[in-house]
This record gives structure tokens, sequence and C-alpha cells, in this order.
């Protein structure tokens, strides 16, 4: 297992493992992928770990398979801001590498690290009969998204359906006063203890709790620049930068000009 703040992390919408889902990668990649995928959430994926874990790969080996993994679309290494800073009030930066077992595309893994969980795509159904449509589902609000979502960070917080009308308002007058998704998310998910009995009860006072200020508006006042909060590193050398700007999970000097990056959802 990793350190708090560093190992594996899962993603949302994952097909289930079949015998040819790592089938496209070579053989290399292919064995270290089914490897990295049974590993537990939080489990240790830096190339000493995995090279001393798994009989067939060296730590050389394993570097280069990881950096075939993530031109494939299924990892990135990503420097997230803690909510806890340092006591002399400098940042304080986790370490994840985050993984998919479905291949996914650059701008999914730009959309998910920025905090735009990515809805599955719905299956074509038949046309109803004009005498039995089928009911319309009622549209979500942001807040109740935001809270349906805590779960995918935590399994701590999972809220049922009913939890989630029930604290929707609550969030709403939260996200009012503080747009941004990720201080939200940050607000509720950190700091947890190693049980929560009540997820809802638990919720709701962080919320209650936690309500940021109401902030005088400026209307001639510039908003002031938000630093990056989320920022991959490059696979292979660790140098950090954002999302859209280390396609493949690799930087410029250690992506290959030739490099040809497979489709993927």
């Amino acid at each position: 297992m990793a350190s708090p703040g560093y190992g594996k992390r899962g993603t949302p919408d994952q097909d289930p493992l079949r015998r040819d889902t790592f089938a496209h990668l070579p053989l290399r990649a292919r064995y270290l992928a089914g490897f990295i995928d049974a590993l537990c959430e939080n489990a240790a994926m830096d190339a000493k770990t995995l090279a001393k874990e798994q009989p067939l790969y060296g730590q050389a080996a394993v570097r280069s398979a990881l950096n075939e993994l993530s031109v494939a679309g299924h990892l990135r290494r990503v420097r997230r801001v803690s909510d806890t800073g340092t006591e002399d009030g400098t940042t304080r930066w986790v370490f994840h590498t985050y993984w998919s077992r479905t291949a996914r595309s650059n701008e999914w893994w730009t959309r998910f690290l920025n905090g735009d969980v990515p809805e599955p795509e719905p299956e074509p159904e038949p046309e109803p009969e004009p005498e039995a449509s089928a009911p319309v589902p009622p549209a979500r609000s942001d807040a109740y998204r935001r809270l349906a979502q805590l779960g995918l960070h935590d399994p701590r917080l999972t809220l049922s359906a009913a939890d989630c009308t029930a604290l929707e308002a609550t969030a709403a007058e939260w996200l009012a006063r503080e747009p941004d998704p990720q201080i939200f998310t940050r607000a509720m998910t950190g700091g947890l203890p190693d049980a929560v009995h009540s997820p809802r009860a638990f919720v709701a006072c962080r919320l209650r709790d936690k309500l940021p200020p109401e902030r005088p508006r400026f209307t001639n006042a510039m908003p002031p620049a938000e630093r990056p909060r989320n920022l991959v590193e490059c696979t292979d050398c660790g140098v950090p930068g954002r999302p859209e700007a280390v396609p493949d999970g690799l930087c410029r000097t250690c992506r290959p000009a030739t490099i040809r990056t497979p489709a993927r959802i």
C-alpha cells in the first residue's frame, strides 16, 4: 500500500473486465495492465514497487510499460492541492495515479481531472409504442449531481437518491457562495474518519459547518488569477503540467514525435 495521499485511484464508468480487455496493448504492457487492474485502491503504483511485486519485469521495463499504458489512455499521474496546507501557510500537494480499465482519450482525462465527471453514454433503445411512451426522468440540479458524485471520490460518502434530495437545498446554497466544484468536493471529503456510519448526517454536518461566507460582489473588480489545483505528472520523468498540456500523460520531451495515439473513448 502507498503512503497516505499516494497510490492507485479508480475512475468512474469503467467497462467490466473481459478476456480481451487489454488485447490492444503490447505484451509487456498487457501483462502489467492486468496486474495493476487487480490491485486494490490506494495500492502503490511506482515502478520500483511494481517491479518488486511481480516476477517478470525489472524497473526499466516497468517504466516503459507504464509509459505505454499512459499513451493508451489507461493511467494518469496527478498532483492535487490538499485541503490542509502546512503550518507555515505554504501549499501542500498530494499525489495519485488514476487508473482506468477502459482506455480514455486525452479530452476525457482533461474533463475528469478538472472535476467534470463525464456521464456514461446511454445505449440506444427501441422506439416506444405511441400508447406507452417512456416517462422522462427529472432534470437534476448541479447540487444534486455534486452530492451524488461524492461516493466516486470516497466510498465512505456514498449517498442514496433520498439522501441527495434531502441535502440538495443546503448544497445549492453552498455552491451559490462558492461555485468551484473542486472546493466543494474537498470540503466534503477531506480528512474523513476511518469509518462514516451515517454519510447523510456527516455530509449535512459539513455542509452546515463549512458553509462559505457570503462575499461582497464588486462589479468592476478583476477576478483573481486562480492557481491550477490539478497538475498531471509526466508518467516518465515526473514533470508537472496542466492536463491539456501533457497529452497521453507524457511531456513534450518524453513523448516521441512519431507517436500515434490510439482511438479511445
